[in-house]
């Protein structure tokens, strides 16, 4: 029981996608499954955040100065519409944490808030997806 409940943290923190449903196929109770995908979701927010910013650092300190390329792209003009909520709560929802806090770092967010939403964001993806699984194998 302790090694599935391990499994599903550690998947949750990679992608919560993969967790929520080994945890039904495990066979675990929808309460442990959200509280086991919360536990890890958190944590990958919390060890992208560590890497990303040591990363950046090493990067940054290593690297030449370039010139600045024109803002235009999809990434930045979502990045001005939204700010660090969209990037955060939106980004985590659709794509992951550990993604958008690489594209939040790379922007030079301010980690505390970035890593705040984020958070929001997995508490809420991880509810909604194993409520839509719990109901959803009902239907079955």
């Amino acid at each position: 029981m302790i090694l599935k409940i391990l499994t599903v943290v550690f998947l949750a923190s990679f992608e919560i996608y993969a967790a929520i449903p080994a945890g039904f196929a495990f066979g675990l109770s929808p309460w442990l499954i959200c509280t086991a995908s919360v536990l890890g979701g958190i944590l990958g927010v919390f060890v992208a955040a560590f890497l990303g910013d040591k990363i950046r650092h090493f990067i940054s300190k290593n690297k030449s100065p370039k010139e600045a390329k024109p803002q235009t792209s999809l990434v930045y003009r979502l990045w001005n519409k939204y700010g660090i909520v969209g990037l955060g709560f939106l980004g985590t929802m659709t794509v992951g944490a550990p993604i958008s806090l690489a594209v939040g770092i790379g922007f030079k967010a301010p980690l505390q808030k970035l890593i705040t939403w984020c958070c929001i964001g997995v508490i809420t993806r991880c509810v909604s997806f194993t409520l839509i699984g719990y109901y959803g194998l009902k239907l079955f």
